[in-house]
């Protein structure tokens, strides 16, 4: 019997080349061009502010504090002592918060039900919200706690850490989601139980995620003003802040105070001001990026 050759069937492959034409490119150009206006834009405003607050970069920006009777040396030392206040008791507050929620969320909570759905469509929902209304609804839970002043370090921890909560639970579920699922599945295969897979093994191999996410949304909680305007933060303090309960200044309240003033020198001190505020940004974000490109695992 003759044996019937059958010819495999050659399969072709076509490589997607990439779109050269015209509208591809004026879309491309017109990206690079708003990228690079951006940067120019901000690297201008940037180095105009630190040139017109040159004169005020000495000891006493830092150790005195605020003044209108002396504005040549105003400083910002109860500011800059509430602000690292404020940023300590927010992260105690949202960051415990923020990763309890994500890792229930994301590794227990049943997606089928309507309660976990809401939780959900909200939690998207909130990172959209004005800054102001935080402000506002840690003025309501203050009040419903019994606490009737609200100028104090633990109410404008309370509304800079709502204001984060989201960023924090969202950045903390996408770490925890690149997490390969062998891992658990190992864990799991070994006897161990689902909390202690969840604690053990994906919350450490997490961390470098979770860290960067966090860092990054405190970034953004330092230099809010409109929360703790709401919530009455004073705008001249000449103590040093001595607990939660003590009243307190900021360094975006003290900014605003002074680019209020008509007088030169205190708007040479906002400037000198702001780029102190902007320095302790950019560290932050450095030590965020310095922690992702460290510990980063890659998988």
């Amino acid at each position: 019997m003759a044996a019937t050759v059958v010819a495999p069937q050659v399969l072709s492959t076509s490589k997607r080349g990439h779109d050269s034409s015209a509208g591809s490119l004026l879309f491309l150009a017109a990206l690079w061009l708003s990228l690079a206006m951006a940067i120019v834009f901000l690297m201008t405003l940037v180095v105009t502010t630190a040139v017109d607050g040159a004169g005020r970069f000495d000891s006493a920006l830092i150790t005195e504090y605020g003044s209108k009777l002396t504005p040549d040396t105003t400083g910002l030392r109860a500011a800059l002592l509430g602000t690292l206040w404020l940023m300590v008791t927010t992260a105690l507050l949202a960051i415990p918060i923020g990763i309890a929620a994500a890792v229930y969320l994301e590794e227990f909570a049943d997606n089928t039900r309507w309660y976990n759905r809401l939780v959900e469509l909200n939690l998207q929902n909130l990172a959209a919200i004005p800054s102001v209304i935080y402000g506002m609804l840690a003025v309501g839970i203050v009040a419903l706690v019994g606490i009737q002043r609200t100028g104090i370090i633990l109410v404008g921890a309370v509304a800079l850490g709502l204001l984060i909560l989201p960023v924090i639970i969202i950045t903390t579920r996408e770490a925890v989601r690149a997490v390969p699922r062998e891992i658990r599945e190992g864990s799991l295969a070994l006897g161990a139980t689902p909390l202690q897979t969840t604690w053990r093994q994906v919350l450490p191999s997490a961390i470098p995620g979770i860290a960067t996410g966090t860092i990054i949304a405190l970034s953004r909680a330092i230099g809010e003003a409109a929360p703790l305007l709401i919530v009455g933060v004073a705008v001249t303090v000449r103590f040093d802040p001595t607990g939660i309960m003590s009243a307190f200044t900021a360094m975006p309240i003290q900014i605003f105070n002074w680019t209020s003033e008509s007088r030169e020198e205190f708007k040479v001190a906002a400037a000198a001001a702001i780029i102190v505020l902007l320095g302790m940004v950019l560290l932050l974000n450095g030590l965020a990026i310095f922690i992702r490109n460290k510990f980063q695992r890659r998988w």
